[in-house]
């Protein structure tokens, strides 16, 4: 059975392409079978990409964890100017987001397949940005919060996206157990949007 976690879905394509408003630009995405929200950007993405700021954080890159088709990492490159990375364990994620950042002429981002950490070579990042994918289990969410911190420089920040009902204390309490600090900085429709800094 393929979800949008994994790693080479063997469903038939049915790819689409559909626009959708972020931060001041209007993007086209093309999606397709088993990647996760293929109709439209999802609520808890949206409340992360308005909620995400570059003010308190160094200069550098940005990491998206979980990057999907790309409407958090492609957003906040166009919108912040910053190089932005973006990994994902779904080889079919990989390649639409590529396709979508050349689609809406987003230059300076690399996607690429990476489980997790796995394939992530850079550690100098100055922040980590994730909508976890909870289906995948608790295990995985906690290993995108852990494993964020090593890729921090000092004064770096990792943001996540989750539901209150899918785990967000949980995961605040982990933010908080490896970073010693976890703010929640915006309740929407019972998505939180937690932030720890290094």
């Amino acid at each position: 059975m393929s979800h949008y976690y994994t790693n080479q879905p063997e469903t038939a394509h049915n790819r689409k392409q559909w626009e959708f408003p972020l931060k001041g630009k209007n993007f086209k995405f093309i999606t397709d079978t088993n990647v996760f929200s293929k109709a439209t950007v999802d609520f808890g993405s949206r409340v992360l990409i308005d909620a995400f700021s570059e003010e308190d954080i160094p200069e550098g890159a940005i990491l998206d964890v979980g990057c999907g088709y790309g409407p958090i990492g492609l957003s906040l490159a166009y919108s912040t100017n910053r190089p932005v990375e973006m990994i994902d364990v779904n080889e079919r994620a990989v390649a639409l987001t590529t396709e979508n950042a050349a689609l809406n002429g987003v230059s300076g981002v690399k996607a690429y397949v990476s489980n997790i950490y796995e394939s992530v070579e850079k550690t100098d990042f100055a922040a980590v940005v994730s909508n976890p994918p909870i289906r995948a289990g608790k295990s995985v969410v906690h290993g995108i919060i852990s494993g964020a911190y090593d890729q921090l420089v000092e004064g770096g920040t990792l943001t996540i996206v989750i539901q209150k009902k899918q785990g967000a204390p949980s995961a605040q309490k982990k933010m908080e157990d490896v970073f010693g600090n976890a703010e929640i900085v915006t309740k929407e429709k019972g998505y939180f949007i937690i932030v720890s800094q290094k």
